[in-house]
């Protein structure tokens, strides 16, 4: 009897049970055991809250002009160069026109991040809405996929310089200079970029769309656009989040490279690749005025990837449950 009882004892558990989690208790749990998404997300709410609110802090114009404050070097160069001219009224220095650096970080983030946003935005809702079109109903995966394919054919960055010359003029004249070329560089951007979304979400609603969850939704007398909100799309969130990051990373990079180019914002607006742009030609006077924005650029895109990676891994049960 004393076998059995010592046994039994054995047997049980005599630890505490665990609370109870969420489903988005564990995806947080998850997140946070990923130190490079945490880092990544973090950065990336720190460059967003410093270029919407620090104009309220730096309240230099970044267009205005000073001549006798021209070519102002970086403060930190004065560690290695005694007679840089340099002042903690420009700490990032200026440029040739005599135009704070910092300012203008602070403003080109601003558009560039606004740009991205916004045409990710746009990507992901052409994305999401032709893969579950492509995916739930048979008679319109064809032809959407075969679109699908045509644009993954075409070469973005041609098509986005002739896209830019066809329609700048009619809308810098019809909404501004500034609004004009923010709608069009986000739609350029937003059309030629949904394409991976796309298939992704595809691939999921094909396998959603059998499961017994569905089939008891359609038996029960659901219609197609009931099926697709209550029950498709919620449960296609997490590649759709995954793909966000991503296509925030590619905007900022796709904008910088039009503004690099010449053909984004008009020149008295800042961007982070306008500024690229107007500091090749004295690159080697003043490397800062590459490296600063260039490093803005490079830190946050890398962020941004960072947390892709971290929700991927968060998002996904398989990797979760280990």
């Amino acid at each position: 009897m004393t076998d059995e009882i010592q046994a039994i004892e054995a047997l049980q558990d005599n630890e505490p049970l665990k609370p109870h989690r969420s489903q988005w208790g564990e995806v947080w749990l998850q997140f946070r055991q990923h130190k490079g998404a945490m880092v990544g997300g973090s950065f990336l709410m720190l460059i967003t809250i410093a270029v919407i609110f620090g104009s309220l802090v730096w309240t230099v114009d970044p267009g205005k002009l000073d001549i006798r404050a021209k070519d102002y070097r970086p403060i930190y160069t004065a560690l290695w160069d005694s007679d840089a001219k340099t002042g903690w009224k420009h700490p990032f220095g200026t440029d040739q026109l005599g135009r704070d650096g910092l300012a203008n970080m602070l403003a080109g983030g601003r558009t560039s991040m606004a740009v991205g946003w916004a045409a990710m935005l746009l990507s992901l809702f052409l994305g999401a809405m032709i893969g579950v079109l492509a995916g739930y109903f048979k008679k319109l995966d064809g032809p959407l996929m075969r679109m699908t394919d045509l644009f993954l054919s075409l070469p973005i960055l041609p098509l986005l310089l002739v896209a830019v010359t066809l329609f700048r003029q009619p809308l810098r004249a019809n909404f501004g200079p500034e609004g004009g070329m923010f709608i069009l560089i986000v739609g350029v951007i937003g059309i030629t970029s949904w394409m991976h979304t796309a298939r992704i979400v595809r691939g999921d609603v094909l396998a959603l769309k059998e499961r017994e969850f569905v089939l008891a939704a359609r038996s029960a007398g659901t219609t197609s656009r009931g099926i697709i909100m209550r029950h498709l799309l919620p449960n296609v969130v997490s590649p759709i989040v995954v793909s966000a990051t991503f296509g925030l990373a590619t905007a900022i990079i796709t904008e910088s490279s039009l503004s690099f180019l010449g053909v984004g914002f008009p020149s008295d607006f800042p961007t982070w690749g306008k500024m690229l742009a107007d500091s090749v030609s004295r690159m080697t006077e003043f490397p800062e005025r590459v490296i600063l924005p260039g490093i803005a650029i490079s830190l946050t895109v890398l962020a941004v990837n960072f947390l892709g990676d971290g929700l991927r891994d968060a998002l996904d049960p398989r990797i979760r449950g280990r």
